[in-house]
């Protein structure tokens, strides 16, 4: 009976606990904003002041601590602040960077056809990459971009 018991327990700690693991991921990591408006405080809790407000639902950004519902991000340009984990997203977006507009081809090469040039500042779900180029999804427009262009591509 007691075998039964612990084997219960066991059970139930397995199946409550793996959605508490798998909000527990390694840092760093990359992560988006999933909502229009997103507040970055000087701490990890609503008492503290906004120091920040994002207005680009999609940026990704980088989490870098995670402290009871609540993420230390960095942004491109090294900016960090904590933000509540519900309003970030754990797809991968990727940021356009770099002088001047950078081509969105079809296939992964420089001498495929050119479909789009994007510039600087572009936003875009940021799919496989291979061999120095990432599959991006800009509002429907898929194509590859040099990964050396993207922030928010390749290790965090």
């Amino acid at each position: 009976m007691l075998s039964r018991i612990l084997l219960s327990l066991v059970l139930f700690a397995a199946f409550c606990g793996s959605p508490l693991r798998a909000q527990d991921r390694d840092v760093p990591y990359w992560a988006t904003i999933k909502t229009e408006e997103l507040n970055m405080r000087v701490g990890p809790s609503r008492d503290y002041q906004i120091d920040w407000v994002y207005r680009r639902k999609g940026l990704p950004i980088k989490v870098v601590r995670v402290s009871e519902g609540w993420r230390l991000i960095q942004d491109m340009d090294g900016t960090q602040g904590w933000v509540t984990s519900t309003l970030l997203s754990p797809q991968r977006g990727a940021l356009v960077v770099g002088e001047g507009t950078t081509a969105m081809r079809v296939e992964p090469a420089e001498e495929s056809q050119l479909k789009w040039n994007l510039e600087a500042g572009v936003v875009g779900i940021l799919g496989d990459c291979e061999a120095g180029w990432c599959e991006l999804d800009v509002k429907g427009h898929t194509g590859w971009v040099r990964q050396e262009r993207l922030w928010g591509a390749g290790a965090p």
